[in-house]
């Protein structure tokens, strides 16, 4: 796997299609590295005609890891977040916008189309305010403008994400968690297979398993401040992209992301959690498509989609 160096960190990444076609940075969320993506998903992407580039965020996957900062407390940090207490993270989600941006640079990329999913939505959104001039479109997936007051996960999205395995130092249950966290979060109208969340997560943790780096992504997150002022100052066309059933992100922090982005379009997926399943890949494409190119309709009402 390639490595560059950008922000002053070592970063993985990984491109596909033709170099000369219309770049397309893909950002993931919480944990997930660059192989995460689904590999169809991929594919579609450089079918359309885009250059597609993927890399891991700064402590996870193959990226520098910042075990110095050692591993937060999540549940306290939930708690001084809803207190509204200062935190000091060991970064901020805006230390991760110039990493994103480092790698188009380091790149050679001038301008490019974000998609930007869960957390990676975040850091997509701050990328396309502060730096409109490399930003050609967004698109925000199941992710949130962290306004204060809008509601969090589920009870039990929120036990399941500070669960440890009941053996930290046993492949199977670390494997087992990981599976009963995408169980929980999961799309109800289209499931994933048992067999096919297995093996992501077995590819996932072979590849590399850092639990302080996905805790201090989380701190991040936490100590983010709301970015609804930062949000008005994008001027890309921007798509946000929700589905109805997410449990850990919910459809309100959506609808508010859109509302705060000039111009923005909603579009909510019925029968959608917190995932990318196979059900939908045609779907997404299709409208990251429609949004890059500019032929996504304006209305200020969402269109629903249903399951067919």
């Amino acid at each position: 796997m390639p490595t560059l160096t950008a922000n002053g960190i070592r970063i993985a990444f990984d491109t596909a299609g033709d170099a000369k076609s219309t770049p397309l940075l893909l950002i993931h969320g919480l944990g997930m590295q660059l192989t995460s993506w689904p590999e169809e998903f991929v594919d579609g992407l450089v079918e359309l005609g885009f250059y597609v580039i993927r890399f891991d965020h700064r402590d996870c996957g193959l990226s520098t890891k910042f075990d110095r900062a050692g591993k937060p407390n999540q549940a306290w940090n939930w708690l001084k977040a809803r207190l509204k207490l200062p935190m000091r993270p060991a970064y901020q989600l805006d230390d991760m916008a110039d990493d994103a941006l480092g790698v188009l640079s380091a790149l050679g990329v001038a301008r490019a189309h974000l998609v930007g999913v869960s957390m990676g939505g975040m850091v997509a959104q701050i990328l396309a305010a502060r730096h409109p001039q490399r930003v050609l479109s967004l698109t925000s997936i199941m992710s949130s403008s962290g306004k204060r007051g809008l509601p969090g996960p589920a009870p039990q999205v929120r036990q399941a994400l500070l669960a440890r395995p009941a053996n930290p130092n046993d492949v199977d249950s670390i494997i087992e968690a990981a599976v009963a966290l995408q169980r929980t979060i999961g799309s109800p109208a289209y499931p994933t297979s048992e067999k096919q969340l297995r093996r992501r997560a077995a590819r996932a943790l072979r590849r590399c398993y850092c639990p302080a780096g996905v805790a201090r992504q989380m701190a991040a997150i936490a100590a983010a401040p709301e970015r609804s002022e930062l949000l008005r100052a994008i001027t890309a066309p921007t798509l946000v992209v929700h589905g109805a059933a997410d449990p850990l992100v919910p459809l309100a922090c959506g609808e508010d992301t859109a509302a705060q982005v000039p111009g923005a379009r909603l579009e909510v997926i019925q029968g959608m959690g917190h995932d990318l399943p196979a059900q939908l890949t045609e779907r997404m494409l299709a409208l990251i498509d429609a949004n890059a190119r500019g032929k996504m309709a304006a209305s200020s009402t969402p269109r629903l989609f249903v399951r067919q």
